[in-house]
């Protein structure tokens, strides 16, 4: 009899359909059965010997909410029969309530592994879940997204998200958990590169594994859509942070294998349930892997032609949510890393986000990207005095000093790429000055550990209709060091902005097309920012997950402001 081993993930949603995936241990039919009469089938497809399916439900009605169960071959396997958790449910927008047009979309990012005691569910990989089940410390703190969970077990009718949005990190193959790293000791040698760190397709499926078996988590992401995109430690650290780097990486006798992975396993997991049904419809990859009794030589192969010519695959995707768009950006591989040519974004990626910005007819547009395009003013500096010595305006000698120091400090953000920092103001600017312009442009990021709120303004004369807004939430589930938080609130003050412009100086960097203010923040801990949406009008609210003097955890709200009127 077939076995659920990860899942289900409710993914796309829309008023009429969705997507669920799922991982069993053998090839066998996933259905899901809704409590509606609405059901979809999907045979899995294989991968590395792991067995996947996404099956669409057709067929339901908007503005509606249904429970549902997954079965394969028949037997049901969801929900477990000893379920603390509500019914999974498929919530579709739209209807004729009071509160139809309302969109709520929660996001963060930097979701570390959850300790051993957490991770409950473990039991059903047999061999491969390794040891793990004692009770271990939980050293950065309660995990947001457990402590939202919990509030919605506890309450299903309280307000919730209508989409989840997950801004990189979502696994961190170069940072691994004490379990992990007991289970890959036990696998291979450590002493061998690349460590204690993920080295095949195999390890990224154990970090999937670890991360989303998390009982409160696996419930939230059956019954609330998510949307996903890649940061660098879905692969490593600092990935992609120059030519040099690449160059000295690829020189390594473990890279192609970890790369390859890495893509295969976020392909897999990640990137199949961002996309809309049609778009699956005519996925030549998706075809192809399921045509196969074994799709892991097409996707392999589409992974190593990914890497060697990023321009070649599209990671970032386009989500219509009524009125509202988001533009789920990859600032990771899509970069050009020539140093007289440095760019985040690719010329065809560009474009790309040039056509579905300006294609105007939203309310409120939204701009997924891991890495914040507005920084505290000094760091914002410093990266860009840094990519100007790296390119050797300053010489060869400070052109090396700038790439050791880009790689210790981690200055690779939209600053370390002015050209591109500068085309994303004007893309902005333009795209919330058009006849339609959305009420707000909301650039969403994560990745600095710490959550803030910052507004640009342009030269007079310059800036767009809308309100634009940089709003960053880390980290879900990490930690940030008590010298680096004093960095970034330095980072924002007058004496730090003073120190960047010697920097920006120094670098002879011309001035940024746009200026900017904290308008709130920095706060620090694990958090989750929340985007209302209500026709042309917003709010946010940032809720902290903290610990209770007497046991427990609990999300309390930190920040509510609105945005327009």
């Amino acid at each position: 009899m077939a076995r659920l081993r990860l899942g289900p993930l409710l993914r796309y949603v829309d008023g009429a359909r969705a997507t669920v995936w799922v991982e069993a241990d053998r090839p066998c039919t996933a259905e899901v059965r809704c409590a509606d009469g609405t059901r979809g089938t999907a045979r899995t497809f294989q991968v590395a010997g792991h067995h996947y399916a996404l099956v669409q439900v057709t067929g339901l009605r908007p503005g509606t909410e249904t429970a549902y169960e997954v079965t394969l071959d028949e037997s049901p396997v969801w929900p477990p029969p000893d379920s603390p958790f509500p019914a999974s449910t498929i919530r579709t927008p739209g209807g004729d309530g009071a509160d139809a047009d309302a969109l709520r979309v929660t996001f963060g990012s930097c979701r570390w592994a959850a300790p051993p005691a957490k991770t409950s569910h473990l039991h059903d990989l047999g061999h491969r879940s390794g040891s793990g089940t004692g009770k271990e410390h939980d050293p950065v703190g309660p995990d947001a997204l457990d402590t939202l969970a919990a509030r919605l077990a506890a309450d299903p009718a309280a307000e919730r998200p209508d989409v989840l949005l997950l801004l990189g990190d979502q696994v961190y193959a170069d940072e691994v958990s004490q379990a992990t790293r007991r289970w890959l000791a036990a696998r291979r040698d450590l002493s061998e590169p690349p460590g204690d760190q993920v080295a095949d397709y195999e390890e990224y499926t154990h970090l999937y594994y670890e991360s989303w078996l998390d009982p409160e988590v696996r419930w939230l992401l059956s019954t609330v859509p998510s949307c996903m995109i890649f940061d660098d430690h879905d692969v490593i650290d600092d990935w992609n942070t120059s030519a040099s780097w690449l160059a000295e990486m690829r020189a390594t006798p473990w890279w192609r294998e970890r790369i390859l992975s890495g893509l295969m396993s976020y392909w897999v997991h990640q990137h199949l349930g961002n996309l809309p049904p049609e778009e699956l419809e005519r996925d030549e990859l998706f075809a192809a892997v399921r045509a196969t009794p074994d799709g892991t030589d097409a996707l392999r192969a589409h992974a190593a032609t990914a890497d060697a010519e990023p321009a070649s695959a599209r990671w970032s995707y386009r989500r219509d949510f009524g009125r509202v768009r988001l533009l789920m950006v990859d600032t990771r591989a899509a970069r050009v890393l020539d140093e007289d040519n440095r760019a985040m974004l690719d010329p065809g990626e560009a474009a790309w986000l040039r056509e579905q910005a300006l294609e105007g007819g939203c309310d409120h547009l939204l701009i997924g990207t891991s890495l914040p395009w507005l920084l505290p003013h000094l760091i914002h500096d410093a990266e860009g005095w840094n990519a100007a010595l790296c390119r050797g305006e300053r010489g060869p000698r400070w052109a090396r000093f700038g790439e050791d120091l880009r790689r210790r400090a981690d200055l690779e953000h939209w600053a370390a790429f002015p050209t591109s920092f500068d085309a994303l103001a004007a893309l902005i600017a333009e795209a919330g000055s058009l006849t339609d312009a959305p009420a707000t442009v909301c650039v969403l990021s994560g990745d600095v550990h710490h959550a803030y709120v910052a507004e640009p303004t342009w030269p007079a004369g310059g800036g767009p209709d809308a309100r634009v807004l940089q709003l960053t939430c880390s980290p879900v589930h990490n930690s940030i060091p008590a010298s680096i938080r004093v960095g970034f609130r330095f980072g924002w003050s007058r004496v730090g902005r003073a120190l960047g412009r010697r920097f920006a100086r120094h670098g002879r960097l011309p001035r940024a097309a746009v200026s900017w203010r904290r308008t709130g923040g920095p706060w620090f801990g694990n958090h989750l920012m929340t985007l209302t949406l209500r026709g042309r009008a917003a709010e946010l609210r940032l809720d902290q997950a903290r610990a209770e003097k007497g046991g427990g955890e609990r999300l309390e709200t930190v920040e509510r402001t609105t945005l327009t009127p």
